[in-house]
């Protein structure tokens, strides 16, 4: 009996591992025109993964809320429609700046003993800015520290990680690439963490830091709080 809880306990582990590695993703050209609609895309996947379709998600993530950000710090709620795999969404610039979009969910369901919460922002940059940064909405975020920028390849590119609106030290920062090149890195001390991208393609970003917290959700008593924060952009050759 006891090596039957044992074998239970390990397999239900091992699911919340992977049920966990997933991540919200918002995607969306990083450069717009005024007057021009913009369409965005939410997703819900490990990087490098097929998006899991909609009635998949885990728990309540598909009960998210995006954001949108204007260059003058005015909080638009998008509306989202779901389309098999991804939610769509779209908006209209109406000025030269920088847009920062952002979903930030906490799941209604434990892993356990563990509150999970689901972070995302992308940036859409409008006009001819040299350099942009962008908006830090959630709790914990990941970000090019300049957005203007285009990045290309044997180039460094500087990330911020984001917690609690501080510059954040030793934040876990994946890199991932479609082509299969994949990085870990960690914020210093200003809250900043760089590689240098060898292929040019979209790169994947996902951040995550994990807390000890005591309190209760849902009825139910929990021990740690777990946060990922993702950023989708493109290199260049």
């Amino acid at each position: 009996m006891n090596r039957f809880f044992s074998l239970v306990f390990l397999f239900v582990t091992f699911a919340c591992i992977d049920v966990y590695a997933h991540a919200l993703w918002i995607e969306t050209n990083p450069t717009g025109r005024i007057g021009q609609k913009q369409t965005v895309k939410i997703s819900y996947a490990e990087p490098g993964e097929s998006p899991e379709k909609i009635q998949d998600w885990y728990s309540d993530i598909k009960a998210f809320e995006l954001w949108l950000i204007s260059p003058s710090q005015q909080k638009i709620k998008l509306t989202v429609t779901p389309a098999d795999n991804q939610y769509i969404a779209e908006f209209t610039p109406e000025s030269d700046g920088v847009y920062t979009l952002a979903v930030g969910h906490l799941a209604k369901d434990l892993g356990g003993n563990t509150k999970y919460q689901f972070n995302a922002t992308a940036t859409v940059r409008v006009g001819k800015a040299l350099t942009a940064s962008a908006a830090y909405p959630n709790d914990l975020n990941v970000a090019l520290t300049n957005v203007a920028k285009v990045y290309k390849v044997g180039q460094p590119v500087a990330l911020a990680g984001i917690f609690n609106g501080k510059p954040s030290d030793k934040l876990r920062v994946s890199v991932h690439s479609p082509s299969g090149w994949n990085k870990e890195i960690f914020t210093n001390a200003e809250g900043v963490a760089e590689f240098t991208p060898v292929w040019p393609d979209t790169y994947r970003i996902e951040a995550s830091k994990s807390e000890k917290e005591t309190g209760e959700q849902g009825g139910k008593p929990y021990q740690s709080v777990w946060r990922c924060a993702t950023y989708v952009f493109d290199v260049a050759n």
